[in-house]
């Protein structure tokens, strides 16, 4: 059984999801986790709305964090995502030194933590978060899937 306080987060990066689903988005939503368990920093994905590349869940919520942590450096964060990062998203978490990621629904196409490349474990790397994968699995997955099937 997860964590609670990741079930918990990952609950709330679900809502933040259906946001983006609702503006036209691929429905990927992000919370970052203080060293407390407290919501730091949050965002869903916004690159049709922003009309940016990097609008991605994880990049706007570890934004949002490092403003609310004023520093870059999110040590002894979590981040809790509600699918597998790319590989951009991946590199940012390590470059932000992040503690832990935690992730629902695996990419297979695009996942960069396990499933088509494991950035965040890379031996060449001077920090990698531990990683925690399929919390409410079957819910993020289950978005995703909801969402492509009316957009296809």
């Amino acid at each position: 059984m997860s964590n609670p306080v990741f079930i918990e987060a990952m609950r709330n990066a679900l809502e933040l999801a259906a946001k983006a689903s609702q503006q036209g988005d691929v429905p990927v939503g992000a919370v970052v986790l203080s060293p407390a368990g407290e919501i730091v920093g949050q965002g869903y994905n916004n690159r049709e709305l922003d009309h940016d590349p990097m609008s991605h869940a994880e990049i706007v919520a570890m934004r949002e964090a490092a403003i609310a942590n004023n520093s870059w450096r999110l040590d002894d964060h979590t981040l809790v995502v509600t699918l597998e990062p790319c590989t951009m998203c991946a590199g940012a978490a390590v470059q932000a030194r992040v503690a832990r990621i935690v992730f629902g629904a695996f990419d297979e196409k695009a996942g960069a933590v396990g499933s088509l490349w494991d950035v965040v474990r890379d031996r060449r790397l001077p920090h990698r978060p531990e990683v925690v994968s399929g919390v409410l699995a079957d819910e993020c997955g289950a978005i995703l899937s909801e969402f492509f099937k009316n957009h296809r």
